[in-house]
């Protein structure tokens, strides 16, 4: 179809330059964690965050709906795709604007006019697997890309009019009240004027499918304004300083505080649906401390003094590399994550939110390595095992390391490769292939499987790193020697009274972890520590 071939003719040429990569100055660095006392019941007592949340994907449409076997019918799950996203806790969609809004306050759902996509379909079936989605509403609409000048078209260029005023939340209106009537159909708030909520019931041809004015349909929580404001890589006719993007967010966040009517804005239609900021690519935490400011000289305090913020998530993007994304530095190979700044910069964000009276969560929506060789983001062999297990190894082990660092969600890019066999940065970075999973995605579900509910109690030795996760009274000790050079480390793990343990280990192309049930002495048992994560955990 010639809208897939214009979109992946794009998609390549954005991929040249568009996300966030880690500062090491070619050299790698040692992540820090604060120790506790391996004994200690509780630990972080505050964390509610299940390790499930860091095991999300982004996705697009066709991704659930595009069967080879029947191309031209977009209106059903394709089963076979599906079972591959059951494999994750949570799909972040990369949802074009263009395709709720294909012309001006027109807008269309189930299907779009726009590609005939279903996405009523899709959010249904999420909805009924557990799968939490994240609608990201991203790029412009032709008709508004076309506003500008011919030279300067670009569907990732600011979303408002050519020439309107950035600064002013007005300015942004038009998409504001695209995410009202978004909010409206899909949140929970079934409480909407209908004569507010609008849809193209048009139909397109004899028999075609129509649209119908839904509300309250209670099947998205999470939205997201943007993609990657930031990106310095398009000049700026596409970057927006922070002031510009609290602006934007203002509007499409509550209308700017209700001042653009009754039809925009997100909470306008739904205040509870949770608002996140879109995921910044320079993962720069004076960006957000430059938009919270902006807050409170233009959106005030509410009346328990907190800062009336344009956003309840902060979100942003980073990949693990030796190159330096604050000088633009071009790295030349992917790092594991513990090798790198990626920890410290979750602390920056964490100790920002948490600096807040309101404390929003923080959430990293990009992350992930490629497997081609070329490609300056991959994940290279090492010892006996491919660049798709050190891929595996690395995506776990970023989770975990999110997990350590305070993160609450953690999205990887992507399901599938963007462009298969390509030598361009984050081209092969998919977690499946063809009906298949990868070892990453194997080793998501296993991890899941053994405990996905577990929660982060703390970290008891650094190297090899040993956390600690609790649910209830069960307790799983997870090892992982934090290197890329394939050594071990023995190590030995008291687990108390325990006469027994169960040592866990992952394994590429299965469904659930080998297992094998030892003996202890004295309550200790000495496990070899590998750079792929060993589990443990004592048994009657």
């Amino acid at each position: 179809m010639k809208t897939r071939i214009l979109f992946g003719t794009v998609l390549a040429a954005m991929l040249v330059f568009s996300r966030c990569d880690v500062q090491s100055n070619k050299q790698t660095v040692k992540d820090t964690v604060a120790i506790i006392n391996s004994q200690k019941p509780n630990g972080i007592d505050s964390n509610k965050t299940p390790l499930k949340n860091m095991f999300g994907v982004n996705g697009y449409e066709w991704n659930f709906l595009e069967n080879p076997a029947a191309p031209n019918d977009r209106s059903h799950i394709y089963e076979a795709n599906m079972a591959l996203i059951k494999s994750f806790s949570a799909v972040r969609h990369y949802l074009n604007w263009n395709k709720l809004e294909n012309t001006p306050g027109n807008y269309t759902y189930n299907p779009t006019n726009n590609g005939s996509w279903y996405y009523d379909v899709i959010y249904s079936r999420c909805k009924q697997e557990g799968i939490m989605v994240l609608a990201d509403i991203k790029n412009l609409p032709v008709w508004m890309m076309n506003t500008y000048p011919a030279d300067e078209r670009d569907d990732e260029n600011v979303p408002i009019n050519y020439r309107a005023n950035r600064l002013l939340p007005a300015s942004y209106g038009v998409q504001a009240r695209t995410a009202f009537q978004f909010a409206a159909r899909y949140g929970s708030n079934a409480n909407i004027n209908p004569s507010l909520v609008k849809v193209d019931n048009r139909p397109r041809w004899t028999n075609d499918a129509v649209n119908n004015v839904k509300i309250g349909l209670g099947l998205i929580k999470y939205i997201e304004c943007g993609n990657e404001p930031d990106r310095w890589w398009k000049g700026d006719k596409a970057t927006q300083t922070p002031e510009e993007y609290a602006a934007n967010m203002s509007a499409f966040y509550d209308g700017h505080k209700g001042t653009l009517g009754n039809n925009a804005g997100v909470k306008t239609a739904d205040p509870n649906m949770i608002v996140v900021m879109g995921g910044l690519a320079t993962a720069d935490v004076s960006y957000v401390q430059r938009m919270i400011k902006w807050c409170k000289v233009n959106r005030g305090l509410k009346t328990d003094g907190s800062i009336n913020l344009c956003f309840d998530v902060i979100n942003y993007h980073l990949y693990a590399n030796d190159g330096n994304i604050f000088t633009h530095q071009r790295a030349s190979t992917g790092v594991a994550p513990e090798l790198t700044i990626s920890g410290k910069v979750a602390d920056d964000f964490v100790r920002l939110a948490n600096g807040l009276k309101n404390k929003p969560e923080v959430w990293v929506t990009e992350t992930g390595y490629d497997i081609n060789q070329q490609s300056y983001q991959h994940a290279p062999p090492i010892g006996n095992k491919s660049p798709l297990v050190t891929q595996a190894d690395w995506v776990l082990r970023s989770s975990l390391m999110y997990a350590r660092h305070g993160i609450k969600q953690l999205f990887f890019y992507q399901l599938f490769d963007a462009t298969p066999n390509d030598p361009e940065q984050y081209a092969t970075s998919g977690l499946a292939e063809g009906t298949k999973r990868r070892p990453a995605a194997d080793y998501i579900v296993q991890t899941t499987t053994l405990m996905g509910n577990y929660i982060y109690k703390g970290t008891i030795n650094a190297d090899p790193l040993v956390d600690k996760y609790q649910q209830g009274n069960n307790i799983i000790y997870v090892l992982t020697v934090p290197d890329q050079k394939g050594r071990t480390a023995d190590y030995i793990l008291d687990l108390g009274n325990a006469k027994h343990a169960t040592i866990y280990t992952l394994k590429p192309g299965a469904d659930t972890m080998h297992s094998n049930y030892v003996n202890t002495v004295n309550g200790k048992v000495t496990v070899k520590a590998t750079e792929t994560p060993i589990f443990v955990q004592a048994a009657p």
